[in-house]
């Protein structure tokens, strides 16, 4: 009897791990990899067929014939033409192609051209400050990419961690082109505070206006990730506030940095004849920088826009849109934390270079940047 019941368990166990070992070893691999189309076999309306070379992983130098159907609606169709450089997603089982998929046309490497010349284009104007705004650049992307994102995604108050990395980008990217002074503590500081009244009074119309955040598509999507539960009203005014901080920035250094020129041509003036020459530059440049905030923000909401516009949406019913009025708060705020940033950084540069005589700003003007104190350091 003993062999009969060991026999029954031998043969369910079996019937449970010999499918799973079977799926095991066969189990398909997916990935994605570059490619490009050497030939076009067929190009219809309704579909495209085509020969593509693999240029990356495990079937690199391979062909493969990828079917692409054609729906005749220009906003989800792409038509491909042979030679283009295209990405291949790919499923292989036991060492060989099962099926292929074109999911997109290749342009990082039109991006990275772009890039490069950019970074040159900077260079060669800039010389060395140039430099120093590049490794800026670079930090910051590096901080709002590998730092900001991680965290939000591990659940942190959008709000909170966004204010610090954008205090962080501001203090390393001050220092690094102006080293540590009064003019640099000026900008640091005023241009901290127009953040921080541009994110308070982002968050107070946000909830007095019960904005949901759910306004774009990109924001829907976030509500089908895995083991996530994101403050999506947070997410908003995260975004309101790293949209701000590159024109409060700019209006922040411009003021220091013409108070500090106007002390060291005449070291005679008084606290109260810096502010008032600060005030009337920040006036100067106020029109100019509320219009390019405006100005990016409408860009951005061009398509939008003719929609509206095309359908004779009232203006009643347009304003009261939850899209339409995020982006308002989005350009208020950050125009509003702009204009403040103006008399606070003015009042803070004209009190600390109240008692400073010339020889005092000489001395900090010869202090090394953070820039040469760390290559002075890897020298």
């Amino acid at each position: 009897m003993k062999y009969i019941i060991s026999f029954l368990i031998f043969i369910f166990l079996s019937s449970i791990l010999l499918p799973i070992a079977s799926n095991a070893e066969s189990s398909p691999h997916r990935e994605t990899v570059r490619g490009q189309i050497v030939e076009m076999k067929e190009d219809t309306p309704g579909l495209q067929r085509m020969e593509i070379r693999i240029e990356q992983g495990e079937f690199r130098g391979e062909t493969v014939t990828v079917e692409h159907s054609l729906s005749g609606n220009q906003a989800h169709d792409f038509y491909f033409n042979e030679s283009d450089r295209v990405l291949v997603w790919i499923e292989s089982e036991n060492g060989s192609i099962s099926r292929a998929l074109v999911r997109e046309l290749a342009r990082d490497h039109y991006l990275t051209y772009l890039g490069i010349f950019f970074a040159l284009s900077i260079i060669l104007i800039g010389g060395l400050k140039g430099i120093k705004t590049v490794i800026s650049l670079a930090f910051t992307i590096f901080l709002i990419l590998q730092v900001l994102i991680p965290l939000i995604l591990g659940g942190l108050p959008p709000v909170f961690i966004t204010i610090v990395i954008a205090s962080i980008i501001t203090v390393v990217s001050v220092l690094l082109i102006s080293g540590f002074n009064r003019k640099s503590t000026a900008a640091i500081l005023g241009t901290i505070g127009g953040v921080i009244l541009a994110g308070l009074l982002a968050t107070v119309m946000t909830r007095l206006t019960r904005l949901t955040g759910f306004s774009g598509e990109e924001a829907q999507m976030l509500m089908y990730v895995p083991n996530a539960n994101f403050d999506f009203q947070g997410l908003l005014l995260a975004g309101m506030i790293i949209g701000a901080i590159g024109a409060v920035l700019d209006v922040g250094v411009s003021i220091a940095s013409a108070v500090d020129e106007l002390k060291r041509s005449n070291p005679a003036m008084t606290a109260r004849q810096l502010i008032k020459s600060g005030m009337n530059l920040g006036r100067d440049i106020m029109g100019t920088m509320a219009n390019t905030l405006i100005l990016a923000y409408t860009g951005a909401s061009m398509s939008l826009l003719l929609v509206l516009n095309a359908h004779n949406v009232s203006f009643n019913r347009v304003i009261n849109m939850e899209a339409i009025a995020t982006e308002l708060i989005r350009i208020m705020a950050g125009s509003i934390g702009l204009i403040y940033a103006i008399p606070l950084t003015a009042v803070i540069a004209g009190l600390l270079y109240k008692n400073a005589d010339s020889e005092k700003l000489q001395k900090e003007a010869d202090k090394p940047s953070l820039w040469k104190r760390l290559t002075r350091k890897t020298s």
